[in-house]
């Protein structure tokens, strides 16, 4: 007995041979880091870099007259900036603005998206109509609506005097209980083509067998959207509203452009502008777009854990 297990070898002496990987194999394995090499080097120079920098900025007190003269002063920027009232409103203002349009956006986007993938006369023709509010840029669009909503001279006024819907000229942007649902709308009639356009793309991409065992079975038309329809196209639904969602955080231009600086409907990103540009003071003004930074960040790895997104190429639940 002894003898035996002598001679078989234990399992800890066994070692795999080391394969040895040729020149080809190598070269293989680097070949899509070579191809990668231009995109990274990309993003380090315009993504990380000027993040970077703005983070250590944030930690000084620079001003823009002269980047050179500064001192560091630690979190103190950081300090004073959770303790702005009007930081905090501006934080308020984005959340609600974000859920206001991104709900309202998904809403009729889905909704739109449902109408062009029903088998109409014209589909098409209406396909590329509703492009033409996402393919005009932001900021005409929003100057447009801008003379529209005026109180005086506005068109939106007109129409509903003469419908009788108003009885008299109501200040749009200028109300501060009318100026955050003006801009909602604005945003919402801009960026509802860019979902529906999403959901549309999922639901084209939707098995028609399913369908059509539904049909023969005789399943009421809601309970296939809500049973068949709406979970299958829940992955592609929620990158949509994640990446309206960024937007929506980041919103600065069609914000700035109707509303300025006012404080009813001042975004993070304009209350970071105003504090870079219009007070010069660049240490604070980086300090509050590295908050915008890091509350865009934690939001999205909220909602992506929340909704177990996998934003891989399958687009499926983990």
């Amino acid at each position: 007995m002894a003898a035996r297990d002598a001679a078989q070898p234990r399992s800890s002496a066994i070692r795999p041979a080391r394969i040895k990987r040729s020149p080809f194999a190598r070269q293989t394995a680097l070949k899509p880091w070579f191809f990668l090499a231009p995109l990274l080097a990309s993003l380090l120079i315009v993504a990380a870099w000027p993040l970077l920098r703005t983070i250590l900025f944030s930690l000084t007190d620079a001003n823009l007259s002269d980047l050179t003269a500064w001192k560091f002063v630690g979190i103190a920027n950081y300090l004073y900036l959770f303790e702005d009232p009007l930081w905090w409103r501006a934080v308020g203002n984005t959340l609600l603005f974000t859920l206001l349009s991104v709900g309202l956006e998904t809403i009729l986007g889905l909704i739109i998206a449902l109408t062009l993938d029903a088998h109409l006369k014209g589909r098409g023709l209406l396909r590329a109509a509703i492009l033409i509010p996402w393919a005009i840029p932001t900021v005409v669009s929003a100057k447009m609506w801008a003379w529209m909503l005026h109180d005086q001279y506005g068109v939106v006024n007109a129409m509903l005097l003469s419908i009788g819907l108003i009885d008299r000229p109501y200040a749009w942007l200028a109300d501060p209980s009318l100026t955050m649902a003006s801009v909602v709308m604005v945003d919402v009639w801009k960026s509802t083509p860019f979902m529906a356009l999403l959901i549309l793309a999922a639901l084209q991409a939707l098995p028609q067998s399913i369908y059509e065992a539904a049909r023969v079975d005789g399943v009421h038309p809601v309970k296939v959207f809500f049973h068949i329809t709406l979970p299958l196209i829940r992955p592609a639904l929620l990158v949509a509203v994640i990446f309206r969602g960024l937007d929506a955080l980041r919103v600065f231009d069609v914000i700035y452009v109707l509303t300025g600086n006012n404080e009813n409907t001042a975004t993070m990103s304009v209350y970071a502008r105003q504090q870079l540009v219009d007070f010069q003071d660049v240490g604070f003004g980086s300090a509050a777009a590295t908050a915008l930074f890091l509350i865009v960040a934690i939001v999205t790895a909220i909602v992506v854990t929340l909704g177990r997104v996998n934003v891989s190429a399958s687009g499926g639940d983990r």
